[in-house]
């Protein structure tokens, strides 16, 4: 009985304890909210000028043709110059014209190329040398700009010339890194059976533990809607069981191949000015009324490239 009775008397006053913390919690003032000053991303864009903006070189443009529609690549030579020269040779002898998607793996990448090894180039090489990384004096001359924030996989992350990137200035290495979009060379288990003939690009959350292992060689400008939302592949890696399953591809054409008139006139914002700091800081910091806590922090990964067409309004 006694030990009833005590059991009781705890759990009385472990009810009138909870009942007082709570009291005390409901009688404290409410946390303030963030201070949610300055502009939002789309203000920013707006009051952005004509010069703001870059056309990327249309040497360095890629228009691959679907059925589905059209997908365009901006190569980064900077990063990965014999690659990007290949790849112009395997598209000006029209390598890619009649090949096929023939990899769609759910959550990481959409690939193409020549799945059944049916052609040789006849002036493209067939492996190269990894250019995982720029390495040593070539670090400085690269454009970067810098994240205010900490990056998980490098000392250090940002943009250059409009491409997510990462550095470590200690050990003199830049590289780009695989966010949604960026654009990859296939290659086997050696280092240097990548050869731009085979392209994946990411269609899923950043798998960036592939960073510095394989070459990257661009990013899709426009056309993630088409290549994420192909049918995904059921065997082994998102391979399509069957040839008839594969998506064909029609054409592939750089876009300095092609008559002024035939180019699609896209701009992207520049990410070396002022403009480009207030849009970071606007991601960092998202002020739209949705957001009622912003984070204060944004990964290299979680800034979308603004990009429109040369002659629409603001």
């Amino acid at each position: 009985m006694r030990r009833s009775m005590v059991a009781a008397h705890l759990a009385a006053a472990l009810v009138c304890l909870s009942a007082t913390v709570n009291a005390a919690d409901a009688a404290k003032p409410a946390a303030p909210k963030p201070a949610k000053t300055g502009p939002i991303a789309a203000d920013v864009l707006a009051a952005s000028s004509p010069s703001d903006w870059r056309s990327p070189d249309p040497e360095n443009l890629l228009y691959m043709d679907l059925a589905q529609g059209r997908v365009i690549i901006e190569l980064a030579p900077a990063f990965a110059p014999a690659h990007i020269d290949n790849i112009r040779k395997l598209v000006r002898e029209g390598w890619f014209d009649g090949l096929a998607v023939d990899r769609v793996q759910d959550n990481y990448v959409t690939q193409w190329g020549d799945a059944d090894n049916t052609r040789t180039p006849r002036t493209a090489q067939t492996k190269l040398a990894p250019e995982f990384v720029v390495r040593g004096a070539a670090v400085a001359k690269l454009a970067f700009t810098p994240l205010p924030d900490r990056d998980t996989y490098a000392p250090e992350a940002g943009y250059s010339d409009g491409f997510p990137a990462a550095r470590d200035a200690k050990g003199q290495q830049a590289w780009l890194v695989h966010c949604y979009g960026m654009v990859g060379v296939g290659r086997d288990m050696a280092l240097d059976t990548g050869s731009g003939a085979e392209l994946y690009a990411v269609i899923g959350q950043a798998p960036r533990h592939l960073d510095r292992n394989i070459t990257v060689v661009g990013r899709v400008l426009r056309g993630m809607d088409i290549l994420s939302s192909l049918p995904r592949g059921t065997a082994a890696l998102g391979f399509y069981d069957k040839p008839e399953q594969r998506v064909p591809i029609t054409k592939v054409r750089l876009a300095a191949d092609l008559p002024a008139d035939q180019r699609e006139k896209l701009t992207v914002l520049r990410t070396d000015t002022p403009t480009w700091a207030a849009y970071v800081e606007a991601r960092r910091n998202r002020r739209e009324d949705f957001f009622p806590v912003p984070a204060g922090h944004v990964d290299v990964c979680n800034i979308p490239l603004p990009i429109r067409m040369a002659d629409a309004p603001k």
